[in-house]
């Protein structure tokens, strides 16, 4: 058993740092120091890739789309739509006033489906939940929170440690647009802030987990088969 946060950081090779999780029910903003989660600089936000799929799918009902394609849309076909054709907008005021880069995607029964403002309006609640009628803040501005928690010894290590991870972290632009809005927060605290990408940062906390379990130090951390048989389920939590 481990934190995700902690193994998305193991990943990109690194036990100290801050991950942001995009990922399809929750999305995580976890800080680490040396293996071990800090409480006090971990946050959640209730948006994540289920409630974008959904907010796609009502966003192209709005539009002059013919309703009965729509209809008949599974939560499969309905996701890859959106994660072929929609992007993070760097300008999002801008490009809802003058959007010129539509996209067609194809149903598995031949049908197509043509996206205009939708592309980039589909991920923008993980900036801006209130577009879901959430309250609390965007994701970059939950990171922001993260760092102001820690101590600025800390917050210099973090730093530059800062990596992203989870499937809806994949929309084209995520990356470019997460630097912007920290660098925007962080403007007059005299720092440059980079965040790390991995192409496969989809699968990062399943492929840290790989690298983690091979780890002597990582050996504490199971639970083995006898104890499972012995105790059952409820052991895991005397002991973690």
């Amino acid at each position: 058993v481990a934190n995700s946060g902690f193994l998305s950081l193991c990943a990109h090779g690194r036990v100290t740092g801050l991950a942001v999780e995009a990922g399809a029910a929750l999305s995580h903003v976890t800080s680490v120091w040396e293996g071990q989660t800090l409480r006090k600089g971990t946050r959640c936000l209730g948006v994540a890739g289920d409630h974008l799929s959904r907010h796609l799918w009502q966003l192209l009902l709005e539009s002059p789309a013919e309703p009965t394609v729509l209809q008949a849309l599974s939560k499969k076909v309905l996701t890859q739509l959106k994660e072929q054709c929609c992007y993070v907008s760097l300008d999002f005021e801008g490009d809802l006033r003058q959007f010129h880069h539509p996209a067609s995607f194809q149903t598995p029964d031949g049908h197509w489906i043509t996206l205009g403002k939708e592309r980039f309006c589909c991920p923008e609640p993980l900036f801006r939940p209130e577009l879901l009628q959430h309250s609390c803040p965007g994701l970059h501005q939950l990171v922001g929170q993260s760092l102001q928690a820690m101590s600025k010894h800390v917050r210099r290590h973090i730093l530059g440690n800062i990596v992203l991870s989870g499937g809806s972290s994949m929309f084209l632009g995520f990356p470019e647009r997460m630097c912007l809005e920290l660098n925007f927060l962080f403007q007059d605290a005299g720092v440059h802030i980079e965040v790390l990408a991995n192409p496969r940062r989809g699968t990062a906390a399943w492929t840290g987990g790989s690298m983690a379990a091979s780890l002597t130090s990582f050996q504490h951390t199971w639970m083995t088969k006898a104890e499972y048989q012995e105790h059952g389920a409820e052991y895991v939590h005397k002991k973690f």
